[in-house]
């Protein structure tokens, strides 16, 4: 069975999206959390946000390189 490649696209871009609308959350959040223990929490997650706005943007080119060629 043949994938349609534009759906094909629209995920990456869709999952792009998510994972750097989900990084930057995990990211800027430390700042506007008042509790110290919760912010400190939420702080040392910060690998993850990184790691997913990383995967994200890598998802973006995919789909920019993808939507180029086509």
């Amino acid at each position: 069975m043949t994938r349609d490649p534009n759906k094909a696209r629209k995920d990456l871009l869709i999952k792009g999206l998510i994972l750097v609308f989900l990084g930057l959350i995990v990211l800027v959040s430390p700042i506007f959390i008042h509790a110290p223990g919760f912010a400190a929490a939420v702080g040392g997650s910060s690998v993850v946000g990184w790691f997913s706005l990383v995967l994200g943007i890598a998802f973006l080119g995919q789909w920019a390189l993808r939507r180029k060629k086509a």
